[in-house]
């Protein structure tokens, strides 16, 4: 059994989740997690959210600088006798690290043990990622310091389920040289998301890989769909950056290109200013003018059936359902729609408008089952549609600490 540190860097944040698994384990569905949380506000008096088990979370604050700083102390915690984590009594007790990477570029197409070799590719992907890959680097560098240089770490990249989708799903119309030259293209991201649930949708109807076809909708504060046939990534709605696609909690998703100019004309913006709002105030918060919260939302619709917010949930949900038919067309057909993250696996409503019109399809919602699948696994169709719908609440730390198992032991990775 290994105990695998699960990290996902941001900028002032560290999420974590420390999981025992391994082979067995992992055939039987028994991983187990110990505990879970969040370090947050780093660079001055960070507040720490632990969750051991299925316990209660427990909240602490502490002063930390920085990543390196923050890693530092919630490993020592939970080595310490203050965390009450009967497996982990001191750091060698912790035997791999798998870390949550955000842009792989064409360079990783599934996880990979982190070498020198490897550190040196995901940062010549920073021009790809800018805001991410940097502190995705500087955790990894960090859990060096503190762990040693022998102890495994393990790169789970976003991108590389995409990996699989072909060079026409893939391109931009652009001259092809910037292609070649800059590397445009669509990367796509939540692949790990997509990946895990498109795995929980088999194991659920008895299938292999290759009978796996299905539209995979994440939708969150961020949100993508993934065309997967055979298994496989064959297109999906975000781009060379996770700003294309669907509407989001503060990303517009698709708008005209020459929009960027005149907003920029018009406003007196500079583009990195209007590249800024369209990421972080626009999308639902852009439309509503009131939150990126879904539930804030659909709440104030209710009580007092606002008109902004009406339009940004019937936009958001008109753009999901938009994508189920392209990628429709695109795949030749799917046999299921499954539902997840936040607002995917625990919204009924948001559910039933973007199926409601897809009848032309073979879906048909079993209004009864859309109403019990609240965070649980199951499915949300009549019996007599063609096309299913399923709710499967997505484990990305999961799948990472799978991977980062099956990377050491050289196993390859099924899911």
């Amino acid at each position: 059994m290994m105990n695998v540190l699960v990290l996902n860097s941001g900028s002032s944040s560290l999420k974590f989740q420390l999981i025992a698994t391994d082979l067995d384990r992992i055939q039987h569905d028994a991983d187990e997690r110990l505990c879970r949380g969040e370090v947050e506000r780093i660079g001055g008096e960070a507040i720490i959210t632990v969750q051991m088990r299925n316990g209660p979370r427990q909240k602490f604050t502490a002063s930390l600088a920085d990543i390196p700083a923050a890693l530092d102390y919630l490993v020592r915690w939970i080595a310490s006798d203050r965390s009450g984590i009967k497996e982990v009594q001191t750091l060698a007790d912790i035997g791999a690290v798998g870390h949550r990477v955000v842009h792989g570029g064409e360079m990783f197409a599934e996880s990979v043990i982190i070498t020198d070799e490897v550190l040196k590719k995901i940062e010549d992907c920073i021009d790809l990622a800018p805001l991410h890959n940097p502190n995705n680097i500087k955790c990894i560098v960090a859990a060096r310091q503190i762990f040693g240089p022998k102890l495994p770490q393990v790169g789970v990249f976003d991108t590389a389920f995409h990996q699989s989708i072909p060079e026409p799903a893939y391109l931009y119309a652009v001259p092809y040289h910037l292609y070649r030259r800059h590397h445009i293209r669509r990367y796509g991201f939540h692949g790990t998301s997509h990946r895990y649930v498109a795995y929980r949708y088999r194991v659920l109807r008895k299938l292999t890989r290759e009978q796996t076809h299905v539209i995979t909708l994440h939708l969150g504060n961020g949100c993508s769909a993934a065309a997967i046939r055979g298994g496989c990534s064959v297109d999906t709605s975000m781009g060379m950056t996770p700003l294309e696609g669907l509407v989001m909690g503060t990303r517009s998703g698709d708008i005209d290109p020459a929009i960027v100019n005149l907003i920029a004309t018009k406003e007196g913006l500079s583009t990195h200013q209007v590249d800024a709002l369209l990421n972080t105030q626009s999308g639902l918060l852009g439309i509503s003018g009131l939150t990126n919260d879904m539930r804030v939302l659909q709440q104030e619709l209710r009580e007092h059936d606002d008109r902004r917010v009406r339009l940004a949930i019937e936009v958001f949900c008109y753009r999901a359902r938009k994508y189920i038919g392209a990628f429709l067309a695109c795949m030749g057909g799917a046999d299921a729609i499954v539902f997840t993250g936040g607002i995917g696996e625990n919204s009924a409503d948001i559910r039933a408008r973007i199926c409601a019109g897809l009848e032309w399809a073979g879906l048909r919602l079993d209004e009864t089952r859309n109403q019990q699948m609240v965070g649980v696994e199951g499915e949300i169709s009549s019996s007599d549609s063609s096309l299913h719908a399923y709710v499967i609440p997505t484990d990305e730390e999961l799948l990472i600490a799978r991977d980062t198992v099956r990377c050491i032991l050289g196993e390859p990775h099924p899911s």
